[in-house]
């Protein structure tokens, strides 16, 4: 399985070139923001800051760190750091055997490929403003919090991009040519099997992830097969980025994003991927003709789908415990 990537902390980026001479500058800039200003006094009164450099550094961790545990998107595909615009990704088409007679003609179908271009043109942005009465009177907890908010709300936008990704397919485009069929009935052990059968027949190898909106999750712990502790998570880490057990190859993520009645599952390896050309950063917000000064959170990607037949998609699934 690909390693998990994950927005990195102020004092890692700081290896980085790009980064480091950005924020050189993002520092002079701060110096004027009255809310950063606010950030870095309390920040000293607390003992935790020292200067300027320091509060920026320091609300950078708090954003990344508030973002990480809501990156499930990162967990359900194939995830990837880049420096360019555009990846192409070459797909290799099977070749054919055939049978010949002794001496017949031979017929050479070597290795084909079709390619996927995907962009880094996907612009995931969120922003906090205060007015510079704000900015004098606010406590250390309360810009914390804020910030947090940042993280979560960037982090929660990329995974619907993800979701809605696969979502997106067409039901002829699936493994099995077609989505299968949820009857109306709560999510069961013979369904599950069905998602995994039906990428095991697409030969791109077994389906490693199961991805469901909580109220399927809780249709399955109902059955005596997802009762027994083995299928339960060994800690809280897989717990905080929504990973709550394995069925066959498969493991289960959760989240509300997806859609109550839908499941889908995948082979994360071939399926699709998301390009990160720049992960999350912050940098200060200043319109003083209005008098507002804040923070933006912000992030450059670009995804796409590589295999959709590595996608099994199951619809009319109850959307009820029983």
């Amino acid at each position: 399985m690909p390693e998990l990537v994950l927005p990195k902390l102020h004092e890692s980026l700081l290896n980085e070139e790009w980064y480091k001479s950005g924020f050189d500058m993002t520092v002079k800039k701060a110096q004027g923001n009255p809310w950063i200003n606010q950030y870095m006094k309390m920040g000293m009164k607390e003992g935790i800051l020292s200067d300027m450099a320091a509060a920026l550094g320091r609300i950078h961790d708090v954003v990344v760190e508030a973002a990480k545990p809501n990156l499930i998107g990162r967990e359900i595909i194939d995830t990837q750091s880049t420096s360019e615009s555009l990846e192409r990704y070459p797909l290799a088409k099977k070749s054919i055997a055939y049978v010949a007679s002794e001496g017949g003609t031979i017929r050479v179908y070597g290795e084909r490929y079709s390619t996927v271009d995907i962009q880094t043109n996907i612009i995931i942005k969120d922003a906090a403003e205060w007015t510079r009465e704000f900015a004098e009177d606010a406590k250390w907890n309360v810009m914390n919090r804020q910030l947090r908010e940042l993280g979560r709300s960037v982090a929660q936008k990329e995974s619907e991009q993800v979701i809605a990704l696969f979502a997106g397919i067409s039901a002829g485009d699936l493994a099995g040519g077609a989505a299968l069929a949820g009857g109306g009935t709560v999510l069961d052990w013979t369904q599950t099997v069905a998602h995994w059968d039906a990428i095991e027949n697409e030969d791109f190898g077994p389906a490693d992830t199961f991805v469901l909106h909580p109220k399927q999750v809780s249709q399955l712990f109902t059955k005596d097969q997802f009762i027994n502790s083995q299928y339960l998570p060994s800690g809280p880490t897989g717990l905080a980025r929504g990973l709550i057990g394995q069925a066959l190859t498969m493991k289960i993520y959760k989240s509300t994003l997806c859609t109550n009645g839908t499941a889908h599952a995948l082979n994360k390896s071939v399926a699709g991927v998301l390009l990160i050309r720049r992960d999350i950063t912050t940098e200060p917000y200043d319109d003083p003709k209005n008098g507002v000064f804040g923070i933006v959170a912000s992030e450059r990607i670009g995804l796409g789908i590589l295999r959709s037949k590595a996608v099994a998609r199951m619809t009319n699934i109850k959307t009820t415990l029983t």
